[in-house]
């Protein structure tokens, strides 16, 4: 896969120059950032991570501020104790002053009341409820999910992984997620981690994967969003954002969740252990299974995808081979609502139309043309919920469902044609009600796929 070209980051072990701090610069179209929420370059310059921006050569550098430790680690700690229970402050504040706390191996019995450890004990249940999960983990679902996976997986002990690194890492992406995006937050990346873990569990995967494998997977799974925006590419391209310059227009939003991932990863000192070798490595295939998640990219991954299978050539014990399975088993997690339970589906639907809408919304404020499935007077959730499912979801899992014919597959397939059956039902009703219905879907096909029984 081609990777746009990427400006040099500046080292994380050095102070961020002050020349480089000091540089500001307007946006243009006024500041597009600010038009759906984001910081502007000022807010940026003073956020972990944050991207700075020069309106010289229309081009951003990711820069690390890392210039005081003593300032970073304050400020870390600040933001970690606002997801902590007082009952955690102690252990939090032990770890940021650098205190090793002993039988870290009993660290999730401090963070899980008995439910969500309940729940826990059922993470590989396809109809696993992660709405809930988030509001006994008191909004931590994707720290806390995370978490008890690499745990489940052997990869702490695996890896040598110092457990308290391993947590920073996961409270900065969960903090690094949109709280207020409808749709693109922390909650989706949570789902979309319990969904590869269902995938990692598969026979043909499971029997093969080795853990390096495992382990890219769920950082990717975690990370696949981080720092969402709330709009799409087309959005960023058009208000000539930072981003879609920095990235020449290309997977411009998959390019950022992976950079910003990368960065949290080095920030965090997680792999400080491993060789610089393996750690550019690692970075680097966990690019490449993020990019994949690029909607605009559906057609090329499914059409290689499909050549194998009618080949029969995929074979697992070969590294690239296992490397673009994985690819496609974090695709089918992006965009597996519509295979989950009808509470669970439509409960995604509404969050993920909203941000549509609100993007709308933003659009005709501005006078920039509305984008396609955003306007809310002429759009209904069952129309975008139908077209997607018959274009997009369709295709793609069915083809998983060649790859891994699996109760599991089958159950995905099985919720799948009973939503789709569903969301006709509510557009044949707003049909009836004299809503706007496009004509289009009533003409298509309304079989509903092979179903199997749900798990229990």
């Amino acid at each position: 896969m081609e990777v746009c070209y990427q400006l040099p980051v500046l080292p994380l072990d050095r102070p961020v120059p002050q020349h480089v701090l000091s540089r500001r610069g307007a946006i243009s179209f006024s500041s597009s950032s600010a038009l759906f929420g984001c910081p502007n370059p000022r807010q940026l310059s003073q956020r972990r991570g944050a991207i700075s921006y020069d309106s010289s050569d229309q081009t951003a550098l990711y820069i690390r501020m890392l210039a005081n430790s003593e300032i970073e680690v304050s400020v870390s700690a600040r933001n970690v104790r606002r997801l902590l229970s007082f009952q955690r402050y102690l252990r939090s504040s032990r770890f940021f002053r650098g205190i090793t706390v002993p039988n870290s191996s009993n660290i999730l019995d401090d963070d899980y009341n008995g439910q969500a450890k309940c729940m826990l004990e059922k993470v590989g249940n396809w109809n696993f409820d992660i709405f809930l999960f988030d509001r006994l983990t008191n909004g931590n679902s994707l720290v806390s999910l995370t978490f008890h996976l690499f745990n489940l997986h052997g990869l702490i002990e695996h890896f040598q992984l110092d457990t308290m690194k391993l947590r920073r890492f996961l409270v900065m992406v969960q903090e690094d997620y949109h709280s207020q995006n409808p749709y693109h937050n922390a909650v989706h990346a949570a789902d979309v981690t319990q969904a590869m873990h269902c995938y990692l569990k598969e026979p043909k995967l499971s029997k093969s994967l080795t853990p390096w494998d495992v382990l890219l997977s769920l950082i990717a799974a975690a990370t696949h969003d981080l720092d969402h925006p709330g709009v799409n590419q087309p959005f960023l391209i058009k208000t000539n954002h930072y981003l879609a310059t920095l990235y020449k227009n290309t997977s411009v939003l998959e390019n950022h969740h992976w950079r910003s991932a990368v960065g949290l990863l080095r920030e965090s000192g997680l792999f400080a252990h491993m060789s610089l070798e393996n750690r550019q490595l690692m970075e680097s295939q966990i690019g490449d299974l993020i990019l994949a998640t690029d909607i605009s990219q559906q057609n090329e991954y499914l059409s290689m995808f499909r050549s194998h299978l009618d080949r029969g050539d995929l074979c697992l014990e070969n590294a690239n081979h296992r490397h673009f399975i994985l690819q496609m088993a974090l695709k089918c997690a992006d965009i597996c609502n519509p295979c989950r339970t009808w509470e669970l589906s439509k409960q995604w639907s509404e969050k993920v139309t909203e941000e549509f809408f609100h993007q709308g919304d933003i659009e005709k404020k501005y006078h920039l043309g509305v984008s396609p499935l955003c306007d809310r007077q002429t759009e209904t959730i069952a129309n975008i919920q139908i077209g997607f499912m018959t274009y997009l979801v369709e295709p793609l899992f069915g083809e998983w469902a060649r790859f891994s014919n699996t109760r599991l597959s089958q159950t995905m397939l099985g919720h799948l044609g009973l939503n789709k059956a569903s969301w006709k039902g509510v557009q044949r009703e707003q049909l009836g009600s004299g809503d706007d219905v496009d004509p289009t879907f009533e003409e298509m096909d309304s079989d509903i796929l092979p179903q199997e029984p749900r798990l229990s």
